[in-house]
């Protein structure tokens, strides 16, 4: 893709968490949450980003738009323009263009505060609007995410789990953002609300030209909103494809095994399950070489002393994957 759709691109984003060892010695040691990651977010597209609960999903995500407390490098560009390297006060002008909703519907609501409080809160805090125009933009906001607009008189104790995802949706469009980060916006969902939350990001995707990087571990989920997905495994992104060609042709065994674990609807159907040995490695103690080997059912002698890249497999630019299996 030409680098006219690029919306974001993000070159090997470190996210470092220092931490206390035990003992007398008091000696801080680092928790590598991302390591090295590497990707481009495109216009209008939804990038799916999934992998293991603690694989630095949501902290990269977080991290792209300054909202982590661990030490970031590497550098983010949006609209060309490098952001990584901005003073929080030329950073302020770019939270309008970049906005996240977050998992817990609830928690990331003020509790003390109407949900038109709310909106007109964000709105005059980027000085969109104020009083009356204010008033009438919540409005909008309410009926653009499928809520009654006599709701903005509520408080968020009064709302199911979904209404409450509606008015964090309604609250990340206030400000007319261009690049939206989910961070598993239904995961706390039931089943029934999830495809309806799905279905109003996709709306709101065709109406607003929004760009999504969605954050889940729901695979189902992922392939139906997704045009390409992104695997992470202990910080690291292990293949990135196309969602129809991840799907359909995985490469990375990581990637295999994950997808071995969908449930497959039809009762007489049979998916061979590949089963991986060992636990999750702590992120204070990933191994050596290919992060995955310990546990990989096709590991060689090598991976434990080589760390593969993320490389075109078999010369396709649009499907990477980073195995020695295909170096």
């Amino acid at each position: 893709m030409d680098q006219q759709r690029q919306l974001l691109a993000a070159r090997d984003i470190f996210v470092h968490f220092p931490v206390k060892s035990g003992g007398s010695s008091g000696k801080k040691k680092r928790v590598s949450a991302v390591n090295g990651v590497s990707f481009d977010v495109y216009r209008g597209e939804t990038l799916g980003l999934v992998g293991e609960s603690g694989c630095g999903k949501t902290t990269l995500g977080r991290a792209l738009v300054r909202l982590g407390h661990g030490v970031v490098s590497g550098t983010v560009q949006f609209e060309g323009r490098q952001i990584s390297s901005l003073g929080s006060g030329d950073f302020r002008p770019l939270r309008k263009e970049m906005q996240m909703i977050f998992q817990d519907p609830f928690g990331s609501l003020n509790p003390r505060l109407t949900v038109g409080q709310m909106l007109s809160e964000v709105l005059a805090v980027h000085r969109i609007a104020k009083g009356e125009a204010a008033r009438k933009r919540t409005v909008e906001l309410l009926d653009i995410v499928g809520l009654n607009r006599e709701y903005a008189s509520r408080y968020p104790h009064e709302f199911s789990g979904g209404q409450r995802q509606r008015v964090g949706i309604a609250r990340a469009l206030a400000v007319s953002p261009k690049f939206i980060i989910c961070d598993e916006p239904v995961s706390a969902l039931d089943v029934s609300i999830q495809s309806q939350i799905i279905n109003l990001l996709r709306d709101l995707q065709k109406e607003l030209g929004l760009t999504y990087l969605f954050i889940a571990h729901d695979l189902s989920v992922v392939e139906y909103i997704s045009d390409r997905v992104a695997v992470m495994y202990l910080g690291k992104v292990v293949e990135i494809a196309s969602s129809e060609e991840l799907y359909s042709n995985p490469k990375h065994p990581y990637t295999r095994a994950l997808l071995s674990a969908i449930p497959v609807p039809e009762p007489d159907a049979h998916r061979e399950r590949i089963l991986l040995k060992g636990d999750l490695p702590g992120p204070l103690n990933i191994p050596g070489g290919c992060s995955f080997h310990p546990r990989c059912p096709v590991a060689k002698p090598e991976c434990s002393t080589r760390e593969p890249r993320l490389l075109p497999v078999d010369g396709n630019i649009a499907h990477q994957a980073s195995c020695l299996l295909y170096q």
